[in-house]
């Protein structure tokens, strides 16, 4: 297993405010996750320490610091977070959480997604401030740094009897896939199951039931109510079970975690091996989804513009630019497919069967999408 790095115990956990702390991923410098420069702009591009801890404390997982101010959000929101925006908020009201007249505040991820079209379609009344019956955070929380003063204003505006809904990426799919370009600058909170729910508990909530998705390789929405409600005060069987399977997995053992560690290794190891092996084979690589994850795994893989001749992106605002470091400019999807690439490393794996079926034109080109999961996997074509 991997050995732990020394404890950080002057640093401070953002859920308890005590010290104590544990590094388990360590990325070295990056650059903001939401930093596209125009490829003439001076450089180098900025970079900060990039490191995960955990909190010996709460058992958090966690962001170490973050010194940098977002930028405004120039992505759009693909197909399947649609799709799973629709079946939690089926499988929301089909629990009993969703009526029709009822009020909801929503808390949306500043990477706009949003459930505001799909509960209106559930008849729920959307208010800005004040209590309402229903909250929702969708990916929302993760992106404050005091992470109890953001569950507290959550549950402030929550009625007596009034559901949570709170969807998070659940870092134990992370670990579990070795997901380590997840990290990112930004995203303070990385929750497992187990303590979400502890920390709910702590703050008078009671988790009353739970979903699990594959996006991402993993996110769940957890519904939690007030204690003493009129929804009781017992801990739903889903949430149960799903607290047992991730802990059982080590999501609370600091050193399972810092296996993300190895997965980097291997990973950049693999991506190195697949492209030196592009390059003696004459292909052109290029490269689909300018999403904030990528930039850490081009950095980290070292993949430069003499690897890959661009990065297509579905969002308009984001074309002309590029990825920051490495500078591989950013353009349209239909630029990208007149370049014509052999083959595109596909950094958002979730959305292949969206891009395949957009544009077909790559395949028929005769390239293939290669999955960056975060290793490439070559998806062969339908025959």
């Amino acid at each position: 297993m991997t050995d732990l790095p020394s404890p950080i115990d002057s640093w401070r956990d953002r859920w308890s405010g005590e010290p104590g702390g544990v590094i388990v991923l360590d990325l070295g410098e990056q650059p903001p996750s939401d930093l596209f420069p125009k490829p003439d702009a001076p450089g180098p591009d900025p970079r900060y320490p990039l490191r995960m801890v955990f909190s010996t404390v709460s058992g958090l997982i966690q962001l170490e610091d973050d010194p940098t101010t977002p930028e405004e959000v120039l992505g759009i929101e693909p197909a399947a977070v649609l799709r799973q925006a629709e079946t939690s908020v089926a499988q929301a009201a089909e629990a009993g959480y969703l009526t029709a007249g009822q009020t909801v505040l929503e808390y949306p991820s500043p990477h706009g997604g949003s459930w505001t079209e799909q509960l209106a379609e559930k008849g729920l009344v959307p208010v800005r401030e004040g209590r309402a019956d229903v909250v929702v955070d969708n990916f929302g929380i993760m992106h404050d740094r005091d992470q109890k003063a953001a569950l507290a204003e959550r549950i402030s505006h929550l009625s007596d009897d009034g559901v949570l809904l709170l969807q998070y990426h659940n870092v134990a799919g992370v670990v579990r896939h070795g997901m380590w370009n997840s990290l990112k600058l930004g995203h303070y909170g990385l929750y497992s199951t187990p303590v979400l729910v502890k920390m709910g508990e702590e703050l008078g909530l009671v988790a009353l039931n739970a979903w699990e998705y594959p996006l991402y390789n993993g996110t769940v929405l957890l519904a939690l109510a007030r204690a003493g409600s009129s929804w009781g005060d017992r801990q739903g069987d889903t949430v149960t079970a799903m607290i047992d399977r991730e802990s059982a997995e080590g999501i609370l053992d600091p050193q399972y975690v810092a296996s993300l560690g190895r997965a980097v290794t291997e990973s950049v190891e693999a991506i190195d091996a697949y492209l030196r092996d592009a390059q003696e084979q004459g292909l052109t690589v290029g490269g689909y989804g300018a999403a904030s994850r990528t930039a850490s795994l081009l950095c980290a893989a070292d993949i430069t513009r003499e690897k890959m001749v661009a990065i297509a992106d579905g969002a308009p605002g984001k074309h002309g630019l590029s990825m920051p470091v490495n500078r591989i400019p950013i353009v349209s999807p239909q630029d990208l497919i007149a370049l014509r690439p052999d083959r595109v490393l596909l950094f958002v794996p979730d959305l292949l069967d969206e891009v395949r079926r957009t544009y077909p034109e790559i395949e028929a080109n005769g390239g293939r999408w290669v999955l960056m999961d975060p290793t490439p996997h070559e998806v062969q074509p339908v025959t």
